[in-house]
């Protein structure tokens, strides 16, 4: 299998794909991109008909986004166990992950990932409404798996979530004791801190994501 992931700095959706085979230990060439530069769009042409990342490529699948990504990883490779086994709880686990996929766009637009970077900035009401729906969450969950990940044990909820606690961690944001303490676990991962190290090694500047002020 092959990974084409962007700079581990700054693309979320990379790391999203990315957490389940580091996770699991799974075999993969991870083929990493400089964002918007010619060999970005010219690679990516010739395997994914959107020309984004991440894009993964099985023989002759291709799949292209991060929660496709994850799902057909989870259906080859994992027999399905990278989700809650209750039904109940896969669905509520689906549920949170769809939402994180299509939702939350004051986040993305306001604090963009700078896993490098220490930041300040001021928030817009809409992103505040944002990061008090991911404290509920995250607190939600941690009051049922207090000792575990969002379902206990690691998911593809928790991949979909792992970028939003960088961007905590990035821009100083206070949350609730439950929800820091989630945000805590994910930093503290082995996979998140791969990725920290080697995105620390990158010396590639996206402007448009150093948003803010140095802190």
């Amino acid at each position: 299998m092959q990974l084409y992931i962007a700079n581990q700095n700054y693309s979320t959706w990379s790391l999203r794909a990315w957490l389940i085979f580091d996770h699991y230990n799974l075999a993969a060439d991870v083929i990493k991109l400089k964002l918007f530069t010619p060999d970005f769009y010219n690679t990516l042409a010739k395997v994914t008909p959107t020309a984004k990342v991440p894009t993964l490529v099985d023989g002759d699948v291709a799949v292209w986004d991060s929660l496709a990504i994850l799902e057909y990883v989870n259906d080859a490779y994992l027999n399905g166990t990278a989700w809650p086994s209750s039904i109940a709880e896969r669905a509520l686990a689906r549920a949170i992950s769809a939402e994180m996929h299509s939702g939350f766009f004051n986040i993305r637009n306001e604090l963009p990932m700078n896993c490098r970077a220490k930041r300040k900035l001021v928030l817009s009401e809409g992103a505040q409404k944002d990061i008090a729906r991911i404290d509920a969450i995250w607190s939600e969950q941690m009051e049922r798996y207090p000792e575990g990940w969002l379902f206990g044990e690691w998911s593809i909820a928790d991949a979909m979530f792992a970028p939003l606690a960088l961007r905590v961690e990035t821009y100083g944001i206070k949350l609730s004791d439950k929800a820091q303490q989630y945000q805590q676990r994910v930093l503290n991962s082995p996979s998140i801190k791969e990725w920290l190290a080697e995105a620390s090694l990158e010396k590639d500047i996206v402007e448009e994501d150093e948003a803010g002020e140095p802190v």
